[in-house]
């Protein structure tokens, strides 16, 4: 089993590469982590993984200046259904649109936009930066098998992706509802960061390496 995080110039990859590696090497399930920029290899892999860091506009020319990159990403997810996970703005571009700095297409493959975080409380600062408590329902979904809620995990952000109830996993508060987590079919996209949330982002990693979507 191959899991490839795409290298688009906008992700912190050595550290999620790392915490793949460690799920991989602690579960027990083998398989290799790679880092690529090579549509050929994006094909091979049983599972895609979309890093993200920066401004929304950024990251998606990013991801459009890799030739063939976008139309292997609709191919193998989109057509071919193979589990794709989106961490913080990688899970942003799964959005329709992104508000930040302007009006961006993103993917559309979740309906919603990436809008500025607003917090109702004047004295919570933007971006929301640090630990915050996961809110779910159990059994939600298979990433989050084994937790609890109140897991902790790690953010940065300051825009949010405002989608569908039927399509947030999770949330936390921060002046109000933030979405935390979400998916649909065989996507899901965490605005945490995983590799940054010990064992809270190990074992959603664990997660996803071992997901078998319908």
């Amino acid at each position: 089993m191959t899991t490839v995080l795409i290298d688009y110039g906008s992700g912190n990859l050595r550290s999620a590469a790392k915490a793949f590696e460690r799920a991989v090497a602690e579960a027990g399930l083998g398989g290799a982590v790679k880092v690529t920029a090579d549509p050929d290899l994006v094909r091979r892999a049983e599972r895609i993984v979309l890093p993200g860091v920066g401004a929304f506009a950024d990251c998606r020319r990013g991801l459009d200046a890799l030739p063939g990159m976008t139309e292997t990403l609709v191919e193998q997810v989109l057509e071919r259904g193979k589990p794709f996970l989106g961490i913080c703005v990688g899970m942003q571009l799964m959005a329709q649109w992104g508000r930040e700095h302007g009006n961006h297409p993103g993917l559309g493959w979740i309906e919603g936009e990436v809008a500025p975080l607003q917090p109702a409380d004047p004295s919570l600062k933007v971006p929301h930066m640090g630990w915050n408590d996961l809110r779910f329902e159990p059994g939600r979904h298979p990433l989050l098998a084994g937790l609890e809620p109140g897991a902790h995990a790690y953010f940065v952000h300051s825009y949010q992706f405002v989608a569908s109830a039927a399509d947030v996993l999770a949330d936390v508060d921060y002046g109000g509802a933030v979405t935390a987590m979400v998916g649909r079919a065989n996507m899901v996209g965490t605005q945490f960061h995983p590799e940054k949330s010990q064992a809270t982002g190990l074992a959603v990693i664990t997660n996803f390496l071992r997901w078998r979507p319908r």
